[in-house]
């Protein structure tokens, strides 16, 4: 093709019988509209070329329309549109990666065309709110799993509940979900009675939710029956991925631990200090058990830990020493019971929240005749 384009080229163009021929000329038309190396006349002209092949009947010219402009703003906008509704081949390109088209043409085009297209839509590098929600809309689970694992989607909060509701039970949609990089809070908690325990814990460690919050999903991951918990490699495993998930994103708050330890959470509380002090996680539990009074707090100061809280943990920790997780008739529920009593009755260090959290914990474990009370 020489370097000018005239009139000419487009008769040319209309009266030429090889495919291929019209296809190669739409690589070096497309090159010369990116390439922005054309004059006012020459332009139309090249938009001209582009609105016949547009219209091509054969396949492989309208492809190569396609994968040339799939990335150019001076697209015009009719064929955008016309090559969206094409066959796969030559319609995947512009809905993956055309940003002439508009949020008002992806909705109409995700609610009229098969899944294959709803998922290059779904893999474009921004989508919109709306554009999301009409893709989450049709239900398919292969289409949400996609449009939930990209990034560049903006997806509103009552569009993320209804993904929960709708494919909450569905793993392979759950991970994407719980790994995105920010999640509303009503999320996050419908998630928590659904997903896994190691999505779970990547849903506290990562996603910014209240010391509450965090408390609560915490207590949720980790059954409360602590015999259960100390004598099994893969819950240790479990506890020692949850506190290093919290420590490396600053969240192994003290109200955090100290929390889960008046619940009942002992091995939380020891993977936790250990990941604090910086010591082997068997060297911190000898240091918790030890009877003198040296060893705890020598552990405990290198935690850096606040010393004020000190009583608190140590009151906590005492309580855990004294029980014996494996006999029959341990009652978890008594044993946060009696824990909570001692650190609200003997502790004037706690904070405020930490002291109605626990207060409203020991309210919810007092036997039903109390609670009427």
């Amino acid at each position: 093709m020489t370097t000018d384009l005239t009139r000419d080229d487009v008769v040319r163009l209309m009266e030429d019988p090889s495919p291929e021929a019209r296809a190669d000329l739409v690589t070096k038309v497309a090159a010369k509209i990116n390439g922005h190396a054309l004059t006012k006349e020459q332009f139309q002209i090249a938009l001209d070329i582009v609105e016949i092949m547009a219209r091509d009947a054969a396949e492989i010219v309208r492809e190569s329309l396609s994968v040339n402009l799939k990335a150019s703003r001076q697209l015009p906008h009719s064929v955008a549109v016309r090559l969206a509704r094409d066959v796969d081949a030559v319609a995947l390109p512009i809905l993956e990666f055309s940003e002439v088209l508009e949020d008002e043409d992806l909705v109409a085009l995700v609610q009229a065309v098969p899944e294959t297209k709803q998922l290059a839509i779904a893999r474009r590098n921004t989508v919109s709110e709306a554009v999301a929600d009409a893709l989450v809309r049709t239900d398919n689970e292969n289409v949400v799993a996609t449009v939930v694992a990209n990034e560049g989607a903006q997806i509103a909060e009552k569009t993320l509940n209804h993904v929960v509701e709708r494919f909450g039970d569905k793993e392979f949609i759950q991970e994407p979900l719980v790994q995105r990089s920010k999640l509303p809070l009503t999320v996050a908690e419908r998630l928590v009675s659904k997903v896994s325990d190691r999505l779970k814990s990547y849903l506290v460690a990562r996603h910014d939710l209240s010391t509450d919050d965090a408390s609560e999903l915490v207590l949720r991951t980790r059954e409360r029956a602590t015999a259960r918990l100390l004598g099994k490699n893969s819950d240790a495993l479990d506890i020692e991925r949850l506190v290093e998930q919290l420590a490396v994103n600053n969240r192994l708050s003290s109200s955090l631990i100290l929390r889960t330890l008046c619940m009942g959470d002992v091995p939380f509380f020891e993977a936790s200090i250990a990941r604090l002090a910086g010591v082997p996680l068997m060297n911190a539990r000898i240091l918790i058990h030890d009877s003198g009074p040296l060893g705890f707090k020598s552990l405990y100061q290198k935690s850096g830990l606040p010393e004020s809280l000190f009583p608190a943990f140590r009151l906590a920790a005492s309580v855990a020493m004294d029980t014996d997780f494996r006999e029959a008739d341990y009652d978890p529920e008594s044993y946060s019971r009696t824990v909570l009593e001692r650190i609200l009755t003997q502790c004037d260090e706690l904070n405020a929240d930490d002291a109605d959290y626990l207060l409203q914990k020991l309210q919810d474990l007092a036997p039903p005749q109390l609670a009427e009370a």
